[in-house]
């Protein structure tokens, strides 16, 4: 790359990419790609010349926006937390002090907030039929704080009608061991507890006993 007191826009792209970016290309070689708003907060267009403080300046806008922009995405697409959040910014490769402002950023906005994540996550796992060892086990992968573990796992709604539909699916023979013994290994996978898990087969095997006499 040359080495001068300005930098001069060669081409700005008529029309964004999928991210919603334009490539802007410099006569010194360099390539950016911009969302709309830092280009127009900048005032880019082709011939334009820039200082290098002044690049200096829109390459730092446009990491920060570009952060932002990533963190709506991701908050859009799934639940996670202030921590998981931060890190997935800086592993899709945002800069970690822009990635944690961006973080702040959404926080500001009421857009993030851990408790509300915790709950989000327990809804879904219990909507999955899942168990509350599960439910904790994704609370630790979406990296929840554990302060609000207790509160938002207090009520887990009880899981034996969505066990017995679900080991109904996998058991024909409610007196094969092997079957059996398959059902309560996919059912500790989903976070219950052996003692639930034995109510419910047993329920389940009695309602399949019903079925079979009503034929």
């Amino acid at each position: 790359m040359r080495m001068t007191s300005t930098m001069r826009i060669d081409s700005l792209s008529a029309s964004a990419d999928r991210m919603g970016r334009y490539l802007v290309k410099f006569d010194s070689g360099e390539n950016m790609r911009l969302f709309r708003q830092t280009i127009e907060d900048f005032m880019l267009f082709p011939g334009k010349e820039l200082s290098l403080e002044q690049m200096d300046s829109l390459r730092e806008s446009a990491g920060a926006y570009s952060a932002k922009m990533r963190a709506v995405r991701i908050v859009s697409a799934t639940n996670v937390s202030r921590k998981d959040l931060e890190q997935r910014l800086v592993r899709k490769g945002e800069n970690p002090d822009q990635a944690k402002a961006a973080v702040e950023w959404m926080e500001d906005l009421s857009l993030l907030d851990d408790r509300r994540t915790a709950a989000q996550i327990v809804s879904s796992c219990a909507a999955k039929g899942y168990g509350p060892s599960r439910a904790k086990q994704v609370l630790y992968e979406k990296r929840i704080p554990r302060e609000f573990w207790e509160e938002v796992l207090e009520d887990y709604p009880d899981q034996t009608e969505k066990m017995i539909k679900f080991i109904k699916t996998k058991l024909t023979d409610p007196h094969d061991e092997r079957q059996r013994r398959r059902v309560v290994d996919a059912l500790i996978r989903r976070g219950h507890s052996f003692s639930q898990i034995r109510h419910a087969i047993d329920l389940a095997g009695a309602e399949m006993e019903d079925d079979l006499e009503g034929m």
